[in-house]
């Protein structure tokens, strides 16, 4: 009884506020100017409490919903990954003037070799009902004197358990470009002293791009693999917006013939 009694009373309260705010709009082009100014500071700081609330309510309502693992995979899937970039909130969102080497949360590094660094990165919020992901990544590039430019990202230790030749590899992400540019993957794994490297070209016109890495064509050690990582290379970035909706990983056996 108590709670319905103090809902109706927020109800109420709620309601003289916004006819307050509605009758000080329709006077504040005649009230005196020091009962406007003080009106004003009310206001603003309303407005701050109000957007804080308005930012916080759209992160918990907004689709996809924030830690979302949920994508397509094959059938026989044996492991499967979304990079905590596209999943959660890093706590450092972006970078201006990025230096070679610099890390965006901990699974995500940038490699170049620009003398003078015009380039930023930042995770950006999906907000569209189709995006799947929480989050996403976006490049901005200005001008550019470099010859490469590419992240990396670090594959857990789950992508290399048990890995054999038998294995794909698929990698699907969903781009969005300014102008279209090429865009490869470069996997890459550490078997003993060796590394073994694997190329693919995105389709990047096609909406959802995919691409897949038969180990049945490297020559790794099974016994003796230790890391691996993909290198997402940008061939002449200059001047345009880059961004990742969306990227996934996951893992099967290829079908015995």
């Amino acid at each position: 009884m108590a709670k319905f009694g103090t809902q109706l009373l927020n109800a109420a309260l709620s309601k003289w506020v916004l006819r307050k705010w509605a009758r000080n709009a329709q006077k504040a082009t005649d009230v005196p100017l020091e009962t406007l100014r003080r009106q004003t500071q009310e206001a603003w700081a309303l407005k701050t409490r109000l957007d804080s609330f308005i930012q916080a309510a759209q992160e918990r309502t907004a689709l996809p919903i924030v830690g979302s693992t949920k994508f397509s995979k094959p059938h026989g899937t044996d492991w499967f990954w979304r990079p905590m970039l596209w999943r959660v909130p890093l706590p450092v969102q972006g970078l201006s003037s990025v230096k070679p080497k610099a890390k965006l949360g901990d699974e995500v590094t940038v490699f170049h070799d620009c003398s003078l660094s015009e380039l930023g990165i930042r995770q950006l919020r999906n907000l569209r009902e189709e995006d799947l992901a929480p989050y996403g990544l976006r490049l901005d590039v200005f001008r550019f004197d470099g010859s490469f430019l590419s992240i990396v990202l670090d594959l857990p230790d789950g992508c290399v358990e048990g890995l054999k030749r038998t294995h794909l590899l698929q990698m699907r992400t969903i781009v969005e470009m300014e102008k279209p540019i090429e865009i490869f993957a470069r996997l890459n794994i550490r078997h003993g002293p060796n590394t073994e490297q694997i190329v693919r070209e995105l389709p990047v016109h096609q909406p959802d791009v995919m691409v897949e890495f038969d180990l049945a064509y490297s020559t790794i050690n099974e016994k003796r693999v230790e890391k691996a990582w993909i290198d997402l290379i940008f061939e002449g970035p200059e001047m345009n917006e880059i961004i990742l909706r969306d990227l996934t990983f996951s893992r099967r056996p290829r079908a015995q013939l």
